[in-house]
């Protein structure tokens, strides 16, 4: 029952890792060669070894065995098995500490590398609505009220441009994510002559974590921020989610779906509900609660290991996965959305236009109060009609979308990204030697 209890849903969740550990052990193998803890030979049948190993968790073959704790026991078990003596040796100058922390940075950088392609996939997607969809217009709302002419490539283009921002706070907590723990053992080193640097440049690591307490104090710290990133995406999402549920509705009619991405009621054939982005915005809202979550397990930790990190792992690993779920349907669905073109026509909305003629008065010479009193006596009486113009030219306007100067603006964050450089990392370390 204890061992149980400690283990937890480890063997589970490690299977995310599998990879990672194994090429971390690669790395760390070949360091060891270079000051003398393994010779070349034994580097030699070591990398064999986890070379096919690598190629057993790609064919999905592999599994944690019944009794055995983890991964990185695992790993060790299965080359023990192969090699004898020169498997133990794999485990010099590390840690299971250090093991996890890399597992856990290399697992988020991969799952990064995921999310910023998803990301940038949804960002087109908006974008093309917006320029499909610009010279439809909608009302805008301030407190739930009508406001002011918007338009739909006004709409769409604002949530791609929101999902910029997100991947430029992604992109911190990569940066955070992407320096090595390894070398870093039990949190206070080791008396091998380790080359840190050697293994920092072997997996592609911009930096590494220096000061080894530090290192193991990046634990639940790297979780947090990148928790923090993704409930910025998720947010994103979740708000359009609610808007395209509002905008569904009969007492709107902005948008619509397709049949197949809604459903019916048991009673009421009318009814065409969205609950695709109902669920989507729940999903996301939900991953808005995960830095929280993880915050109430590490803020009241001093330096060190713990064993509440271990849980840190089941909130935070599924976490990628459920976003982008939430990413591709949406997308998904914003590829099958239609627009309703001419909502403006309806005299509901008239007063949206209020505004503009009051600006056009104050063009002519009027004083703004007084093209403000004009206009607002005409709607108490009863008597205002608008002209249904609207001449909106300033940047980010109605007119002026600026739908070029986003997509360089994301443009010019996905190229700060270095995936590149990671996977020749990770090429170099599965070559034969």
């Amino acid at each position: 029952m204890i061992e149980s209890f400690t283990v937890g849903k480890d063997r589970e969740l490690d299977l995310y890792l599998a990879k990672f550990d194994v090429l971390g052990s690669i790395a760390h193998a070949k360091m060891l060669a270079t000051i003398d803890l393994l010779t070349e030979s034994e580097f030699g049948e070591l990398h064999t070894e986890l070379v096919e190993i690598y190629r057993i968790i790609e064919l999905g073959n592999f599994r944690i065995e019944e009794g055995v704790e983890d991964i990185h026991s695992q790993v060790e078990l299965m080359l023990t098995r192969k090699l004898g003596d020169t498997g133990k040796k794999i485990h010099s100058g590390r840690s299971r500490n250090d093991q996890v922390l890399l597992d856990l940075k290399l697992f988020t950088r991969s799952e990064i590398e995921k999310l910023v392609g998803a990301v940038s996939e949804l960002f087109d997607q908006l974008m093309a609505k917006a320029e499909k969809n610009k010279q439809f217009l909608m009302p805008g709302y301030t407190h739930l009220q009508v406001a002011m002419p918007s338009s739909f490539g006004l709409w769409f283009s604002a949530y791609a441009e929101s999902l910029v921002d997100d991947l430029v706070l992604l992109q911190a907590a990569y940066r955070i994510t992407n320096q090595n723990p390894l070398g870093s053992a039990a949190g206070y080193g080791s008396s091998f002559p380790l080359n840190r640097q050697m293994t920092t440049d072997l997996l592609g690591f911009e930096s590494m974590n220096y000061n080894v307490i530090y290192a193991q104090m990046g634990r639940g710290k790297m979780e947090k921020t990148v928790a923090f990133a993704l409930s910025s995406i998720a947010a994103t999402i979740s708000k359009f989610a609610f808007d395209v549920c509002l905008f569904m509705s009969q007492n709107f009619g902005f948008v619509s779906l397709p049949d197949e991405l809604t459903t019916g009621s048991s009673i009421m054939p009318h009814k065409k509900n969205p609950d695709v982005f109902e669920l989507v915005r729940s999903h996301c809202n939900k991953i808005q609660a995960i830095p929280y979550q993880i915050s109430l397990m590490t803020n009241n930790l001093p330096s060190g290991y713990f064993r509440d990190l271990q849980i840190l792992k089941e909130v935070f690993i599924p976490s990628f996965e459920e976003l982008l779920d939430c990413i591709h349907i949406a997308g998904f669905a914003i590829d099958q959305m239609t627009v309703n073109t001419q909502l403006l026509t309806d005299d509901r909305y008239k007063y949206a236009f209020s505004v503009e003629d009051v600006n056009k008065l104050v063009q002519q010479g009027a004083p703004f109060r007084d093209a403000y009193k004009m206009i607002g006596a005409r709607i108490n009486a009863g008597t205002y009609e608008p002209v249904r113009e609207v001449n909106h030219t300033h940047e980010g306007s109605l007119g002026n979308l600026c739908l070029e100067e986003i997509s360089a603006r994301m443009k010019k964050v996905m190229d700060s990204y270095d995936f590149k450089n990671i996977e020749k990392a990770f090429s170099g370390l599965l070559k034969q030697v």
